[in-house]
């Protein structure tokens, strides 16, 4: 394909994104769903070329910033405080859902030998981050399930990506041991933990040292791909390098990151996430195009790989829902016998963890990435792309219901933090006590009467407004419905005297950004 070709189809796939994200939110469908579908249906265009995806172009490009993205917005207290239960679902649910793929498919297919079933449970076996971030989005989670889907979702891909690397070394060489696997396993998330600490923190002293915003935001945005490349050029888990970096990042940017600095860059690093979590299932569902002609197209497929496929997809579905039900009993048993340091998710909280693990960019990347001349290299890629599609149209479209059918309620053990309203108060009374603090000189004259004034009257509003949030709500909407009424008002006028010739482009960009500030400031304050 020439190269302006190539150009072409990359803008006519972002174009699609935004396609099918409207047709998404007109339907109310998870945009997931219909990104897959719709790229799906586009394969096969006539006269479009087939799109042969590069497996570790695709990892390289699409991995390190997912995964950096999920480990800045995650919640770190809650990580630290649910550690045992992510580490339980993204390497124990992982191994032993590998283990009952590779048992199933070798019972189905005995002439199969062993490694390559292993080689696609290890496929299979990890929930990917893309297609997690994609359902979590748009459905409400206690917290703790919340935290332990995400939690899981940023580091299980390291287990595949380590078995999956073995069972393919055992098909090729015919030597394989579990327990060089899993010691190999821990060496490099220790290895890549390492590695993304250090440049972790090179990057917050970076970030302190470099005066200019938008250099701070560009080294940011490179900083998920160094730590993934260094990992893996060290020969250590890049995706665990990857998280390191980024939750370190997380942790510091709040006070090495100026204001400017964190708004300009939020808003960039969403649209480039946005972007790229939508290219990937449009790239998965491009791909079946070619994934059917592998496997002899869809009558060939239909009629000898159907049965076993389903049969697959459903050992690997209740291979997690075994997993995650024996850890609640297990946790059960424990606070039997006095061991009260974790609560039981409950039976119904154990069936929205164990229906949400959907597979996407990694599962997809790593079957096309099997050796031409592997052991049943086409039925495990025709396969893997099956319980994509399998997971993302049917767990994710359901996902929702589950949870509405859940009715889950955050726990009373489970500490609630302060509300938004209590936060804003305790900021308010410190702010206050630093104004009284430089209110008056040194002989005791008060020198900032309307600015202790303001901050008095103000401390009190927000503290009464915390106390009493039911009563002043509609009052606040209507004040800050005045506001942006307002704002809008001036912005015409604004553009009126530009229009006329009255003032300058320089005035219109300096008083536009006031307004634009006021204006978000405004919505913030009504949200």
């Amino acid at each position: 394909m020439e190269p302006t070709h190539l150009f072409e189809l990359v803008i006519g796939m972002f174009v699609a994104i935004i396609a099918l994200h409207y047709v998404a939110d007109r339907l109310a469908l998870p945009p997931s769903v219909a990104l897959l579908t719709g790229g799906a249906l586009l394969a096969f265009v006539p006269g479009l070329p087939t799109i042969e995806v590069d497996p570790e172009l695709v990892l390289v490009i699409f991995l390190p910033p997912l995964l950096m993205d999920g480990a800045w917005t995650i919640a770190l207290g809650r990580l630290r405080r649910h550690s045992i239960g992510i580490v339980s679902l993204a390497v124990g649910a992982v191994f032993f859902t590998c283990a009952v793929v590779a048992m199933t498919t070798h019972l189905l297919f005995p002439a199969l030998p062993l490694a390559a079933c292993a080689a696609l449970g290890a496929i299979v076996a990890p929930p990917d981050a893309v297609s997690a971030r994609a359902v979590l989005q748009r459905v409400r989670l206690p917290r703790r399930l919340q935290i332990l889907l995400e939690g899981e979702s940023l580091l299980n891909d390291a287990s595949g990506l380590v078995l999956f690397r073995f069972a393919v070394a055992a098909g090729v060489t015919g030597a394989f041991s579990a327990g060089e696997a899993v010691g190999n396993f821990f060496l490099l998330a220790i290895g890549g933990a390492l590695v993304g600490i250090v440049i972790g923190m090179g990057w917050v002293q970076l970030a302190r040292r470099l005066g200019d915003e938008y250099l701070i935001i560009a080294a940011t945005v490179l900083l998920s791909w160094t730590s993934y490349l260094v990992g893996e050029f060290l020969h250590v888990s890049g995706v665990i390098a990857t998280v390191a970096t980024g939750l370190i990042a997380s942790w510091h940017q709040h006070t090495v990151l100026s204001a400017a600095t964190r708004m300009r860059g939020t808003s960039f690093w969403t649209v480039i996430v946005f972007l790229m979590e939508a290219a990937v299932f449009i790239l998965i569902g491009l791909s079946l195009r070619g994934v059917v002609e592998r496997g002899g197209g869809f009558e060939t497929v239909a009629a000898t790989l159907a049965w076993p496929i389903a049969v697959i997809l459903l050992a690997l579905t209740l291979a997690r829902f075994v997993w995650v039900f024996g850890s609640d009993l297990v946790i059960r048993l424990g606070n039997a016998l006095g061991v009260k340091r974790y609560a039981p998710v409950g039976a119904r909280g154990a069936t929205v963890l164990s229906w949400a693990g959907v597979r996407g960019v990694v599962t997809l990347a790593l079957a096309l990435s099997v050796p031409e001349g592997f052991p049943g290299r086409d039925f495990i890629l025709v396969t893997s792309f099956a319980v994509i599609l399998g997971t993302v149209l049917i767990q994710g479209t359901i996902l929702g219901r589950v949870i509405a059918w859940a009715q889950l309620v955050e726990p009373s053990s489970e500490k609630a933090p302060l509300t938004l309203s209590q936060a804003e108060a305790a900021m308010a009374q410190a702010q206050l006590v630093t104004i009284q603090s430089r209110a008056y000189d040194t002989d005791g004259n008060l020198v900032h009467p309307q600015l202790l004034e303001r901050y008095q009257r103000r401390a009190v509003s927000i503290v009464d407004y915390a106390a009493r949030t039911e009563h002043y709500m509609p009052i606040l909407h209507a004040h800050f419905d005045v506001v942006l009424e307002a704002v809008a008002t001036g912005r015409r006028e604004l553009i009126r005297l530009h229009r006329a010739g009255e003032i300058d482009d320089e005035t219109l960009h300096e008083l536009e950004r006031d307004l634009d500030l006021e204006e978000l400031s405004a919505i913030s304050a009504k949200a």
